[in-house]
């Protein structure tokens, strides 16, 4: 009876913070919908300012239950620079987790409303969210011969073209880096070893196809690319082997107590434009990123904390910049539930939301 009453505390540890996230999830549709046709007759450059305000608010919401009520210690490697830019964010890709990074690192930088991300194209199938991503100017791609450059270009160039803010978020990678699948990260050194390039250990070999294209198609709006690394404290075992980064439940069960973030700022004009010289610029990044990795794992010190190179220094989040995000969207939920009308609308935007938005971004990708 003690076991099952301390599996269901730790259950609770994921299962209320996700519920809330889920919950709230209708509430901020119906609100969203509401301004996107209040905005249809207002230039694209308004829309997208109030859309970015919503989203801001969304994600705060989501960063309180990751960061605050996790407790976990966010290390910065690096100065995040105080002003918002139009950036592509570039990171090494482990778990589920990691596009939570990408949002802690731009509430740091007020810029949190600009994220988008490429996303793989089964995320679309998500319920409202596949739906809402896409609007909010997320790209879904498909990998290798199925991949629609003239889709990514279009979306982008959208995006752009009304001068819409970008915190464009890619996992070159394409798929995530796991211990356990070494049939993965075998695949991928054979492939890195038939191109000519430097076998990696600790990261998968970056496919440049996605980020060349957002470089060439956002030519004039950019200013830089973060280029970051992450490493997930605790995912050193047995032997220093190093284990599978913790998934989203993983994460909000709290195993997970510090996160280390390697920033580093590089300026657009250092990118090489032309694919082949592009190519080769993102490998060497993803060697540097390999070798802060392999820093951090096989460390000869065995009693020094897992750590990058250089001085890390801890970043908390403000309450301030969180609890009002949760109080706000609770408030604009419980009123649904409380009444049969208001219960009807919030399952209905959970049921037709999410089929026709299955529908939108099948036949408008």
């Amino acid at each position: 009876m003690l076991l099952s009453l301390v599996v269901h505390t730790y259950s609770l540890r994921y299962w209320f913070p996700a519920t809330i996230m889920l919950g709230t999830a209708p509430a901020y549709l119906l609100s969203w919908g509401v301004w996107r046709c209040m905005s249809a007759v207002l230039p694209k450059k308004v829309y997208h300012k109030v859309d970015d305000r919503l989203y801001c608010v969304y994600q705060s919401m989501v960063l309180f239950f990751f960061e605050n009520y996790t407790g976990v210690e966010i290390v910065v490697y690096g100065d995040i620079p105080k002003n918002k830019e139009n950036v592509i964010y570039l990171s090494n890709h482990q778990c589920t987790a990691d596009w939570i990074i990408a949002d802690m690192l731009a509430i740091r930088q007020s810029a949190l409303g600009h994220v988008r991300y490429v996303l793989k194209d089964g995320l679309k199938w998500l319920p409202l969210y596949g739906f809402y991503f896409s609007q909010h100017g997320g790209t879904y791609v498909k990998r290798s011969a199925r991949f629609n450059e003239r889709a990514m270009k279009k979306k982008l160039t959208s995006q752009t073209s009304c001068g819409a803010p970008m915190y464009l978020v890619i996992f070159p990678e394409g798929t995530r880096y796991n211990p356990d699948l070494p049939s993965v990260i075998e695949e991928s050194q054979a492939f890195a070893e038939k191109e000519g390039l430097a076998v990696l250990k600790h990261t998968l070999t970056p496919r440049m196809r996605a980020s060349h294209i957002a470089l060439s198609s956002m030519q004039g709006h950019l200013e830089a690319v973060y280029d970051v690394t992450v490493a997930y404290e605790g995912t050193l075992g047995p032997g220093g082997r190093r284990q599978p980064a913790p998934s989203m439940p993983e994460f909000l069960c709290k195993e997970c107590p510090r996160v280390h973030i390697h920033f580093e700022r590089v300026d657009i004009k250092e990118i090489p434009s032309e694919a082949h010289f592009f190519r080769r610029w993102l490998h060497e990044r993803f060697e540097i990123k390999d070798q802060l990795l392999t820093d951090f794992y096989e460390s000869e010190d065995a009693d020094k904390l897992c750590k990058f190179p250089g001085e890390g220094k801890p970043s908390p989040l403000p309450l301030s910049k969180t609890l009002p995000s949760v109080l706000l969207l609770g408030g604009l939920t419980v009123p649904l539930l409380l009444t049969q009308n208001g219960r009807k609308l919030y399952f209905g935007t959970w049921l037709y939301g999410t089929l026709l938005g299955w529908l939108w971004v099948n036949t408008f990708p």
